[in-house]
Formats: C-alpha cells, structure tokens, sequence
C-alpha cells in the first residue's frame, strides 16, 4: 500500500556539513582556540632555542648599530664596514687581555683564594652564632656536595651548554648582521598583505628601540666598570682591574648585576682590612648612586625609558621562568614588547578616529 502523499524532504544541511553557517563559525572559533593552545605549547617546549635566537638578534643589533655610526663617516659597502667592525671588536677584547692578561689572571685567582676565605669565616661566624649547623656536620655537607659525580657531571654539562650558547647567539648574530633586510623580509612574507606596512614599521620601530637600548646599555657598562676600577685603586682595594672588568660586565644585568658586583667588592675589601672594607662599601654606594640618578636618566633621556619596577618586575620573572639567559635579556624583550604594544594602541587610535 502506496502512500498518497509524497515525502517531504528537510532542506536544511546537516551539522556534520560545512555548509552550514553555525558549523563554520564553530569550527572557525575551535582552530582560533586550538592554534592558541598549540602556539602557547610550543613556546613553552623551545623556550631555550627561542631565547638563543633573541640573543642572537640583540648581538645583531649591536653590531648593526655600530655599522650605521661607521656609515656616518666611512661611507663603504654594508659588508666591509661590518667586517671593520668585528675586526676592531677582536682586536680590542685581544689587545686589553694582551696588555692586562697577566694581571688579570692573577687576579681572578687571588679573587677565587680570597672569596673562599671570606666564605669560610662568614659560614664560621654564622656556624658559632648558632645559625647554621656545626663544623663537622657543614664539612660533611659540603663534602657530600661535592663528592657526587653525577652533580660534577651536570655542572659540566651546564658550562658546555653554556658555551655552546653562547656560541650559537654570536652565528646567528652575525648572520643577521649581515643582511638584516633578508630576514625582515622573510618575516614580512609570513603576514597577510594588508597587514604588511604596519608591520613593517613596528619592526623598524624595535630595531631602533633595540639599538638606543643597547648602546645606552654599553656606555652604561663602560662607564661604571671604568669608574669602579679607577675608585678601587685609589683607595687601595685588592684586586681593582678584574673587580672593574666584572662590574662592567655584570652592569648589562641593571639592579641584580649591581648587587652581585657590589658584594664582591665589599668581601675584597674586608680582606684587606676593616678600613678598606668601608671604603669599597662607601666606593659602591657612590657609583650606584651617580649611576641611578645621574647616568641612567640620562642615557634613559637618548635611549628607551624603562620604568625602573618594571624593569625588576621582568628580570625576576624572566629569570625565575628562563633561568640565566631569561634574566640576562629580560631587558630587550621588555623593550620589544613596550614597542609592541604602542604600536597596536597606536593602530587602534588611528582606525577609530
């Protein structure tokens, strides 16, 4: 028995089927998610590969910044002028090692000779004060420490990974260097065409933040490992070259670099007596103080002004999430995301007007 009626058909498609309005919007919706989670993984399993390669990009900076001051007054090819300048950046770190190498070694090991006393008679005072455990059992810890092959082992493995590190920040540095409008517009290839101009200047606008950043940074480092040493000499404090070298070195590293410079010039100078002692705590005082308020602001006036919070705030938690290379480059990365995030305010302040 046939039915009179014919079937009726649903129109509408199925939500398995992609025709469907409702269904695309979804699925739009659960990539946008999905890509999000995925991206937040990824940066979360090559965290150390990235922070290489942004190291690599703040050596590129510097040696881009110091081929464009060449530029000025020896108008050459891009190449030869960046060849001049890794040459001249060689030869100097050669020559100050060649003229002080001697000095320095000693130095560095009569710094290692006086720090372990030091320590000794800070965990001995500490151990008499009843504040730390006695001197057999602070022996046996130490020798427990140290008698573990497995712990030698991976601080070893640490000093080559290190190295390497280092080693992989200063190629990829230099071949950026090289042709930085190569790899700018490899990267401007990777975002659609409209989108294209801003990006471009956003890249252009932290390329010249990175530099201001980090030439102030070098005449910061210079400046406060000059003073530190020649203030250390005249007051007689042990060791005062390699304590300048390591002050401006650890100066690129803003408050934490200070504070560990500082107390290694404090612990020399109580080696050598209490007097001396007070001259290198009153030496560090003074430097700092001219530092903050008289060379920084200044610098900060020709450079990137960085809130000093701020600036704390990113290296302990660059340095807490990243480790050492986090804390080292906590400032650039800080720098770069200021500039980011002006340009974006800027962009929405354009297209609402």
């Amino acid at each position: 028995m046939s039915d009179s009626r014919s079937a009726e058909l649903v129109s509408e498609p199925a939500p398995n089927e992609l025709r469907d309005p409702f269904v695309r919007q979804e699925l739009k919706r659960a990539t946008v998610w999905l890509g999000l989670a995925s991206a937040i993984a990824l940066v979360v399993l090559l965290i150390q590969p990235l922070l290489i390669i942004f190291g690599g990009l703040v050596f590129a900076s510097m040696l881009d910044g110091g081929v464009r001051l060449l530029g000025r007054v020896l108008p050459i090819p891009r190449p030869w002028r960046l060849a001049i300048v890794v040459i001249l950046t060689v030869l100097f770190i050669a020559g100050v090692f060649y003229l002080t190498g001697a000095g320095i070694a000693d130095q560095v090991e009569q710094l290692r000779a006086t720090l372990t006393t030091q320590a000794t008679k800070l965990m001995a005072l500490a151990s008499n004060s009843g504040l730390m455990p006695g001197k057999a059992d602070l022996n046996g810890m130490v020798q427990q420490a140290l008698g573990s092959f497995g712990k030698i082992t991976s601080y070893l493995g640490t000093a080559f990974g290190a190295l390497a590190s280092l080693i992989m920040v200063l190629v990829i540095g230099l071949f950026i260097a090289m042709e930085p409008r190569l790899y700018e517009g490899g990267l401007q290839w990777m975002v659609p065409r409209d989108m294209r101009p801003r990006f471009s200047g956003t890249i252009e606008a932290m390329a010249v933040t990175m530099r201001r950043l980090l030439a102030g940074r070098l005449f910061g480092m210079a400046l406060e490992g000059v003073m530190t040493g020649v203030a250390l000499a005249i007051f007689g404090v042990p060791m005062a070259l390699v304590l300048g070298i390591i002050t401006g070195i650890l100066a690129f590293i803003p408050n934490i670099g200070a504070i560990t410079s500082g107390v290694l010039m404090v612990a020399v100078g109580f080696s050598a007596g209490t007097h001396t002692g007070f001259a290198a705590i009153g030496i560090y005082f003074f430097i700092q103080t001219l530092d903050g308020y008289v060379i920084i602001p200044m610098v900060a006036k020709r450079t990137v002004d960085l809130p000093p919070a701020l600036t704390l705030s990113s290296q302990i938690l660059a340095g807490t999430l990243f480790g050492l290379l986090g804390l080292t480059l906590a400032d650039p990365l800080t720098a770069m995301i200021k500039v980011a995030l002006e340009r974006s305010s800027e962009a929405e302040a354009d297209a609402e007007a």
